[in-house]
């Protein structure tokens, strides 16, 4: 009897939930997983050397409660419903100000994104100034400049979309960005310290699993997975619990200010992130986590798109290669 009660018990919260399903999004169970990236040389993860594990270290033990995820990252059309219901207006449409930046010419001061832009040859990857460049006119609905458009790209992920920006949408929307824990956990789809969301091959069978680069960084992408440049949602296997775009494509915001120390102290349970930024490399930018990776990362610059590595972005800045998708507990 005690059987059947617990069996019958099971049975009536799975129906509840799935009663309860939000419309384009997974459940996550939750659970405990080990959290971050191996040492460099250990492991895939140290395909781009040692600064790719540096800040993914040590790995640890976290555990974290069932929630809700949207299925895919949220797409152009998702975020101009937002728009046209809230009239809203995205950091990259309106002039940063000289407060903001003091010191700066007024003719500078205008509105705009960071655009990629592909060199001519080959170049010294130190210095990301060669194909990375701050556009008058680009935005969301110019993501790649002002003769770019979103036309025939309603299902492509919304970019140019700053960490404020992702916030905003997701209140109205009823629900919130993931903390970098909760993503992590989503993302490895009930796997076990793989390295990509579908395993440990990054080509299993020969088959491309993500948008990412191809060809010789950053001047040609060659496209061999099917993409050259930002792609549709979907457009390749989910990971175990139906997620889509977990590597590559567009990186995805987290709730977390980013600090590269710290998983040395980071909660066992729900980890919220710290309470504030922390980037030697920029100290005095302050930014957010980023996860997943983008159609731009290669294993000759930035192989990010392993499950298990850390992105940031300074939380006001937007660029054509994030995005983001939001969660909801129950």
């Amino acid at each position: 009897m005690r059987t059947l009660f617990l069996v019958s018990g099971m049975l009536s919260v799975l129906t509840t939930l799935a009663q309860a399903k939000p419309p384009g999004m997974v459940w996550i169970p939750g659970g405990q997983f080990a959290m971050g990236c191996e040492q460099a040389g250990e492991s895939f993860c140290s395909l781009s050397g040692a600064n790719l594990t540096r800040d993914a270290q040590p790995v640890h033990q976290v555990k974290v409660d069932g929630f809700w995820m949207d299925r895919t990252e949220v797409t152009n059309q998702q975020f101009a419903q937002f728009v046209k219901a809230t009239g809203y207006k995205t950091v990259a449409e309106i002039p940063p100000t000289a407060a903001e930046f003091p010191g700066v010419a007024a003719e500078m001061l205008v509105a705009g994104a960071a655009v990629f832009t592909p060199t001519s040859g080959r170049v010294d990857l130190k210095d990301n100034y060669q194909w990375w460049s701050y556009v008058k006119g680009a935005n969301w609905r110019h993501p790649n400049g002002p003769a770019s458009n979103l036309n025939g790209k309603q299902n492509y992920p919304v970019v140019q979309v700053t960490y404020v920006d992702a916030r905003a949408y997701a209140k109205w929307a009823g629900k919130r960005l993931p903390t970098e824990a909760e993503w992590e956990f989503a993302a490895r789809g009930g796997l076990k310290q793989k390295f990509f969301p579908w395993g440990n091959e990054l080509q299993p069978g020969g088959k491309w699993m993500a948008n990412i680069y191809q060809g010789d960084f950053p001047a040609h992408d060659v496209g061999r997975d099917g993409f050259t440049g930002l792609a549709p949602v979907a457009q390749f296997p989910p990971n175990g619990y139906g997620l889509y775009d977990l590597a590559g494509n567009a990186w995805e915001w987290c709730n977390d200010w980013y600090r590269p120390d710290y998983y040395q102290h980071s909660p066992a349970k729900n980890p919220p992130g710290p309470k504030d930024s922390y980037d030697p490399d920029e100290p005095g930018s302050q930014k957010r986590v980023q996860r997943g990776g983008s159609f731009l990362c290669s294993d000759q610059y930035c192989s990010r798109y392993m499950v298990g590595t850390r992105g940031k972005g300074e939380f006001k800045t937007a660029t054509c290669h994030a995005g983001f998708r939001c969660v909801q507990s129950p």
